[in-house]
């Protein structure tokens, strides 16, 4: 394979040569042009926005130079079951070559061999197929990649839900199946149709035995908030209260809409424990491989955000410390655990209800050597956003890949996109749903610097 056969390849080895015989890529931006940080697609949308990034960069930059990886870092965010958007994202950003049309149909390329993948989180829930993308994710694995795949909210809400419903009963976690299950009925229906669990239906009650394993018992009301309130503040206890009147009703619907019963819907979740958590499972490498965080040079990435917890820890410890305490408390206390500091890194929104993220907590992280960092978890629909949370600049990188968001949001057709960070500093925001590549230095600002 050479450059010759690409269908065609960026300027100045910003954009890798694209090969791909199996889509359309005729939306794919094929030049680069300044991040435009001053429109609300692209930034905050605000002149006061575009000077808090200046802002950022220079407090930054008072603790020394940026330093970056040593090879190239491709980042791909939220594919939510979407196989054929992941796979695209990937030839978009000129790490693999296709042979079919299959999940597993591809090689990597030389610059696939070469860079370092990250997969931001969100693997499940919302698209046509959570197996097919595992198994896309799978082969990636296989093919030799260097891929670093990090937690996000949807993949532990499946865990924690499984987790919830087939471990120990108690008044925190009994209602966390159908509190965090209404998304994951496709995935158990995909699980039913792969792995048949006809012996397992032998040994489970009758249809009104099985409801009442799965839906919380009728004093689950009356004791979860004086159980609660060692995690959750008042207010957020009355929401957890509330939100499950709507999610069972929600629950109902996508079960019946899936054609199951809870007969189905109580063997599929304990065959999920055996192919998702067990440690021979064939899914077992999924929940094994997973981080929560990472950092390359002054980037850091995460699902979502961070808090003051986090940066301490980071600080303190560096990045393993965070993923080593992540896999002790992921498989303990379901409910601690979720509404915890750790599970807040793939949650936050950086909401009142979240945890915080102060002015000390950044300089924590400047103080390292952190400047950035680099996020899935907000979907964006024309492309990549760059912009300050809390005084830390944050690139956001969903740009909205699955099919079924993108119909539900009004985006056409199938997403593809990736961000690559260069060694030599330079940030390329790729979105087919952009007509240009977003290209960013922060070294080297491109952007109206006199604007502001």
């Amino acid at each position: 394979m050479s450059y010759q056969d690409a269908l065609w390849q960026g300027p100045a080895g910003l954009l890798p040569p694209v090969f791909d015989a199996f889509c359309d890529f005729e939306g794919l931006p094929r030049e680069c042009t300044a991040w435009p940080l001053s429109e609300p697609h692209s930034g905050s949308g605000t002149q006061a926005c575009l000077r808090d990034v200046q802002h950022s960069l220079r407090t930054a930059a008072a603790h020394g130079h940026w330093h970056w990886p040593e090879r190239p870092v491709v980042f791909v965010s939220d594919p939510h079951a979407d196989a054929e958007g992941f796979l695209r994202s990937l030839v978009a950003a000129g790490t693999i070559r296709r042979s079919g049309p299959g999940p597993r149909d591809f090689a990597l390329t030389a610059f696939g061999q070469h860079a370092r993948i990250v997969v931001g989180g969100d693997c499940l829930d919302k698209g046509p197929s959570n197996l097919d993308m595992l198994d896309a994710l799978a082969a990636l694995f296989s093919s030799g990649a260097d891929v670093h795949l990090l937690a996000g909210n949807h993949d532990l809400r499946f865990m924690l839900a499984v987790q919830a419903l087939t471990g120990p009963r108690c008044p925190l976690t009994e209602h966390l199946f159908v509190r965090m299950g209404r998304k994951i009925v496709p995935l158990l229906r995909e699980v039913w149709d792969r792995f048949p669990a006809i012996d397992l239906m032998a040994d489970l009650p009758d249809e009104t035995g099985c409801r009442a394993r799965i839906f919380p018992g009728p004093e689950w009301e009356a004791q979860f908030p004086a159980r609660a309130g060692a995690h959750l503040s008042p207010r957020a206890i009355d929401k957890e209260l509330t939100r499950l009147q709507k999610k069972q009703a929600q629950f109902d619907n996508e079960v019946a809409k899936a054609g199951m019963t809870m007969r189905m819907v109580l063997a599929a979740a304990l065959t999920c424990r055996s192919v998702f958590l067990a440690p021979d499972g064939p899914f077992a490498w999924f929940y094994a491989r997973m981080d929560v965080i990472q950092q390359y040079g002054s980037l850091l990435f995460v699902h979502a955000g961070l808090d003051d917890a986090m940066c301490a820890l980071v600080a303190e410890g560096g990045t393993g410390a965070v993923n080593a305490r992540f896999r002790a408390e992921a498989r303990q206390d379901p409910f601690a655990f979720y509404f915890g500091p750790v599970a807040n890194l793939v949650r936050t929104k950086y909401r009142d209800t979240d945890k915080h993220l102060s002015r000390t907590g950044v300089q924590r992280l400047h103080a390292k050597g952190i400047k950035m960092v680099v996020q899935g978890h907000v979907n964006n629909h024309r492309g990549q956003r760059l912009l300050t949370k809390h005084g830390l600049l944050h690139l956001e990188g969903d740009v909205t890949l699955d099919r079924a968001s993108r119909l539900l949001e009004g985006l056409p057709g199938i997403g593809a996109g990736a961000t690559l960070i260069h060694p030599s500093g330079d940030i390329i925001g790729l979105s087919a749903d952009y007509p240009t590549a977003k290209h960013f230095h922060p070294e080297r600002p491109s952007w109206d610097e006199a604007a502001a």
